[in-house]
């Protein structure tokens, strides 16, 4: 992974102004990740600690994070612990991606007592742990470690402290020229590649991406001479704390980060300057959507299923249709029957008749019950026909009904995927109130209290006009027909499930118009597609049917645009949540 012990380095390096203040405020927005608001010593901020099995890190953050009504237990017992104490130490072990925070704290008999958190960035195996550091007793962790799962150490409650395994690893900082020319020759590598692994094999705190640099600045594998100056250059830049945090988005659409500059890595770069500040653009939008991932698997799984449902019922219906549409004929049979009655007895199974419908007059062969007479023969004819041509208008009503179906559905998942955690709740409630699905969390006979306002986002064009967002069917029906004003405008992606854009003014640019546009495209179900038709009216030509699902109208007077999302520039817009 690309957060490795150099970064880690220097991300501890940049809490030092952590030390001497208090940590304010302590939330568990997620299963895996823990908010410190930490004030005094003339520093404010947030500090978040994951121990997400993907996306282990810890960074401040400028984000919003839920901060939950039931706090988790262990959130629960950090506040007791931590909550309002001082910062001691901040502390990384050796270069393990394994960072200490120690904090002196006041407990209930006015005592002072050190406790100390512990992150371990490890993958899948990444944790969290509440410990006394001087009796290596654990209170608790953020993922509980049974025997069952790991035979080398156990996280629980009461036991005693084991850190992770050791590599057996050399430290890169304490190196000299003659251990590393031996390492590299006990290695023997042959190629830049092998050269790269064998200082990932032999080094703690190396990735394979820090391991590829310093060969590509090396010119490849030519010696452990020319390794080494590589090596020692970067090492001496980590000892002195010395670092070029950067991110690179390749030419075949990895995403990297480091601590140093990636000049072996070929894309567009950018530096930051902070390592927190790096590791936070890096991360966001992929924590959030893997979150809102985690939390809607349910309602994804029950649109899918739902939408297969109308596909299947449209099919049959269709089935039924093209029955209906051969009705004529079994009134024109029905006639012939009439028509020679005095050549059908009782038993027979089919009867020749000439079609006196067509010109040419063919003799034909209809097939009987022969257990009915010729007139009810002809009757069940006319029956068939009578049946199939009532069933007709009821069909297409049904086919409307599930098209119309299809399409709310649609519209509900293209609000998933635009969803931030805190619109999710707003889909439940919408697919709640639609006897889709039930309330979770009341008692029978309870009914939840109904959200007021919805959340929007409003973006600020580049001429300094708000235009506002629906990213789901509640958030749609309140920017459409709560704020919008008759002389606004009012933009949707043409016949493709999207979110209603708002402009709210009635005089604006071409600017204006275009970034309205580009919002209503990337907040859609072509986020990915060029050339993307938008419709934009006035509000006073958009109108909700007496009846309609929530996020549907009907509108006229409007022209089209066509447009493509560009994300960088639609994160140049200023947006605010309201």
């Amino acid at each position: 992974m690309s957060l490795d012990g150099i970064v880690t380095r220097a991300l501890v390096h940049e809490l030092r102004p952590c030390i001497g203040a208090r940590i304010h405020k302590i939330y568990q927005p997620t299963e895996h990740e823990l908010v410190l608001h930490i004030r005094g010593q003339g520093f404010g901020g947030r500090l978040l600690l994951s121990a997400h099995p993907s996306m282990p890190r810890l960074h401040f953050t400028q984000q919003p994070w839920d901060n939950p009504s039931e706090p988790p237990m262990f959130c629960m017992l950090l506040r007791k612990h931590m909550e309002g104490g001082v910062i001691e130490a901040i502390r990384q072990i050796g270069l393990e991606r394994v960072v200490e925070i120690d904090v002196r704290h006041r407990d209930e008999l006015g005592d002072y007592s050190l406790k100390r958190l512990t992150l371990e960035i490890m993958g899948r195996h990444s944790n969290l742990i509440l410990m006394d550091p001087g009796t290596g007793v654990v209170h608790d962790g953020i993922r509980h470690v049974t025997p069952a799962i790991s035979s080398y150490r156990v996280v629980l409650p009461g036991v005693a402290y084991v850190a992770p395994p050791s590599q057996d690893k050399r430290d890169p900082l304490e190196e000299t020229e003659e251990g590393f020319r031996q390492t590299m020759e006990t290695h023997a590598p042959a190629d830049p590649k092998s050269a790269a692994q064998a200082l990932v094999d032999s080094y703690i705190g190396i990735s394979p991406l820090i391991a590829r640099e310093i060969v590509f600045r090396a010119g490849g594998w030519q010696g452990a001479g020319a390794l080494w100056n590589s090596f020692i250059e970067l090492m001496q830049a980590t000892l002195e704390h010395r670092y070029a945090p950067t991110s690179v988005e390749t030419d075949d659409g990895k995403a990297l980060f480091s601590a140093t500059s990636l000049t072996h890595a070929a894309g567009e770069a950018r530096s930051f300057d902070s390592m927190h500040e790096c590791i936070e653009t890096f991360y966001q939008g992929k924590a959030e959507r893997d979150l809102v991932r985690q939390r809607t698997l349910d309602l994804h799984r029950f649109l899918a299923n739902e939408t297969a449902k109308n596909e299947k019922k449209l099919v049959k219906l269709q089935e039924t249709m093209n029955e209906a549409d051969d009705a004529d004929r079994f009134r024109h049979l029905g006639e012939l029957l009439t028509a020679h009655l005095h050549l059908i007895q009782r038993g027979d199974k089919t009867v020749e008749v000439t079609d006196y419908y067509d010109e040419a007059q063919p003799v034909i062969s209809i097939s009987l019950d022969p257990q009915l007479s010729a007139s009810e023969n002809a009757q069940r004819y006319f029956r068939k026909y009578n049946k199939l041509k009532n069933s007709k208008a009821v069909v297409e009503e049904q086919m409307e009904a599930a098209r119309a179906e299809i399409v709310y559905l649609g519209s509900v998942l293209q609000g998933l995927e635009a969803a931030s955690p805190r619109d999710i709740e707003e889909i439940r409630e919408e697919l709640t109130e639609q006897g889709y699905i039930r309330a979770r969390g009341l008692k029978r006979g309870m009914k939840k209290k109904k959200k007021g306002t919805p959340t929007i986002v409003c973006y600020t064009s580049s001429e300094g006009i708000p235009l506002y967002v629906g990213k789901n069917n509640t958030q749609n029906d309140y920017v459409t027909n709560r704020l919008g004003q008759p002389s606004d405008t009012w933009l949707h992606t043409k016949d493709i499930p999207g979110s209603h854009v708002l402009i709210r003014s009635s005089e604006f640019g071409e600017a204006t118009l275009l970034e309205a546009a580009m919002l209503a495209a990337y907040y859609s179900k072509a986020r990915e597609s060029s050339g993307v038709p938008v419709d934009y009216t006035r509000i006073r030509h958009v109108r909700k049917p007496n009846g309609a699902k929530p996020g549907f109208v009907i509108y006229d007077n409007q022209k089209t645009l066509f447009v493509t999302p560009d994300e960088a520039a639609i994160q140049k817009l200023a947006f605010s949540v309201k």
